[in-house]
């Protein structure tokens, strides 16, 4: 499966978000440079709009005995009483991107939603393989959990959320969050999640010929999932926490929104993941975007953009926000 061969897709790529395929350059992740692959992905996410909020920058203690963690804390003008919070967590191939860089999300979560939303900057691969970044987001939602009286929140409705590599990092918080016994979440947002390992890889169960093209390529998945397994075999009961396709118990999740594109690489994993959800008796919000391909929600106006956000934020509002259930 490996070396399959997609077909051209460029004219099944939705035309207003096919300039995003020019802003983000073809990288050989292989070759390059970890610290040039990052430089080059900042110089990409520089193109993201300012936050509409301005965070709070914090730093909080790792309840796994790592170090340090900062954490920039988005609070909307206006909270009304009865609402959650939002643990989100960036996306980047887990080898690059921050927080910093990509504060537009986090700040229109917490606009939209009412709420309070942290995004934390967990530690990156190669340097720091699995369970770092895992155990940098468990402690950040341990924290936030432990901050509801304190910054005003229902500490019974956190949910998480991220995008690609921090939407594989989210839901394999849900499920880490689980079997560690809490925080208790009460959703999990998953924008075009990383959720399998083996996708693009000689194991790969998919074989998809539109997939993953552009943006985040077969071998950038390579790339990403070698540099966050570094030695760890995927073959204890952790394999979920480091890739929860390969979890084998889905039960006792909280109700997942799924949004992918039907281009994007991870299109199949995320349906998949979806299925196997619903059959294990979770509540699942899923929806594909045709034309779609990976990030391609950074092209704001374009119309598809626009539905894929405008359904993102009326999940986040619905599952923490004060009018919700």
């Amino acid at each position: 499966m490996k070396g399959t061969v997609g077909m051209n897709t460029r004219h099944l790529v939705d035309r207003e978000i096919a300039p995003i395929i020019d802003m983000f350059p073809r990288v050989d992740l292989d070759s390059a440079p970890i610290g040039q692959i990052r430089a080059k992905a900042a110089e990409a996410y520089a193109f993201l709009p300012p936050p509409i909020i301005a965070p709070e920058r914090l730093v909080i203690p790792s309840i796994h005995g790592g170090p340090d963690i900062p954490v920039f804390l988005y609070r909307p003008a206006s909270a009304s009483a009865g609402g959650g919070a939002i643990l989100h967590i960036h996306g980047g191939g887990m080898v690059m991107g921050s927080v910093e860089q990509m504060q537009a999300g986090p700040a229109a979560l917490a606009a939209a939603a009412g709420v309070p939303v942290a995004s934390v900057e967990y530690r990156l691969a190669p340097e720091h393989p699995f369970p770092a970044p895992q155990q940098d987001c468990h402690s950040a939602l341990a924290w936030l959990a432990g901050q509801a009286d304190a910054i005003g929140f229902d500490a019974s409705r956190i949910i998480v959320a991220g995008e690609s590599a921090g939407g594989g990092l989210a839901a394999a918080l849900a499920i880490m969050a689980r079997d560690l016994g809490g925080p208790r979440l009460a959703g999990q947002l998953l924008t075009y999640p990383m959720l399998d390992h083996r996708t693009g890889s000689d194991a790969c169960p998919y074989g998809n010929p539109t997939t993953g093209e552009f943006i985040w390529t077969r071998a950038s998945n390579r790339f990403g999932w070698s540099a966050l397994q570094g030695d760890y075999r995927a073959d204890d009961d952790r394999r979920g926490w480091f890739s929860p396709s390969l979890a084998d118990d889905l039960s006792n999740l909280p109700p997942a929104y799924i949004a992918t594109g039907s281009l994007d690489l991870f299109f199949d994993e995320n349906l998949d993941y979806a299925r196997r959800l619903v059959a294990a008796g979770v509540p699942v919000d899923l929806h594909s975007y045709a034309g779609a391909i990976h990030a391609f929600n950074a092209i704001p106006d374009a119309a598809v953009s626009q539905r894929f956000n405008g359904g993102l934020l009326a999940a986040a509002a619905a599952m923490a926000g004060p009018t919700g259930g």
